[in-house]
């Protein structure tokens, strides 16, 4: 595959915001493995192969063990999640496969999440998954390729 933009940070400008947005992903409180398992996840569901790398990669780094990371494509009946994580994983899917069908976010899997994480909590996952879509989308048309890094 090659990719259809050489310079994909030929935005600067718009770094400033992005850090933004993830600083308060990451201090909204939510576990940061949790997140990684989140962003892999809905990486994973959307097939951006330069997301599921750098997700995979962000997980391990995040102290997310290689049996659970290899499991997260099949993370509902999986002993290795909790329910925590599971709730926040059921919430992230159903947000990312809105068009599947009306309603997706349904008011059971809001109050699974909302049982497990506080308002500050589920504003962090939320924000985490649409970062993860916006991006996804992003580097699947440009056809980032795998392995790319943003750090």
């Amino acid at each position: 595959m090659t990719a259809r933009i050489q310079n994909a940070t030929s935005r600067p400008d718009i770094t400033p915001a992005v850090q933004h947005l993830f600083k308060e992903v990451y201090t909204g409180g939510v576990p940061r493995q949790t997140l990684e398992l989140v962003h892999l996840r809905v990486s994973q569901i959307n097939g951006c192969s330069a997301c599921v790398d750098a997700g995979a990669a962000s997980a391990a780094k995040a102290g997310v063990g290689s049996e659970k990371l290899v499991a997260v494509a099949a993370w509902y009946e999986n002993p290795l999640f909790d329910d925590a994580e599971r709730a926040a994983l059921a919430l992230a899917e159903a947000a990312t496969r809105l068009s599947d069908r009306p309603g997706a976010v349904t008011d059971e899997i809001w109050a699974e999440a909302r049982g497990h994480y506080d308002e500050r909590q589920l504003g962090s996952l939320v924000l985490m998954v649409a970062i993860t879509n916006f991006f996804n989308r992003i580097n699947t048309t440009f056809r980032v390729p795998a392995g790319t890094r943003w750090d």
